[in-house]
């Protein structure tokens, strides 16, 4: 199944969290919080400003990203988990 995301949505994957820490501790998956970093997969064309010109995306397929904690809509793609953002609840682009 492809996605396109409409406007200025864009579909993410997360990047998975760390299980152990620093320390050896092992974390176990009822005290994980889900992450807020992931790869982005897919973007809209951008909005529709007041002048009715579009405003396009300013990620891009394949950046790496720091998202709101709260945001966004979760959705099952080929049986993964995604989740689809506005481009508004992307706080950073992280690059390495």
């Amino acid at each position: 199944m492809n996605i396109k995301p409409l406007h200025d949505r864009v579909l993410i994957k997360r990047i998975e969290a760390t299980t152990k820490t620093a320390g050896g501790i092992i974390i176990p998956d009822t005290a994980k919080e889900k992450p807020s970093e992931g790869i982005v997969e897919a973007v809209g064309n951008g909005f529709r400003a007041e002048d009715g010109k579009i405003v396009p995306m300013s990620v891009k397929e394949g950046d790496k990203v720091l998202f709101a904690k709260w945001s966004g809509t979760e959705v099952k793609v080929n049986g993964e988990d995604r989740l689809i953002v506005k481009e508004s609840d992307i706080l950073a682009v992280i690059s390495d």
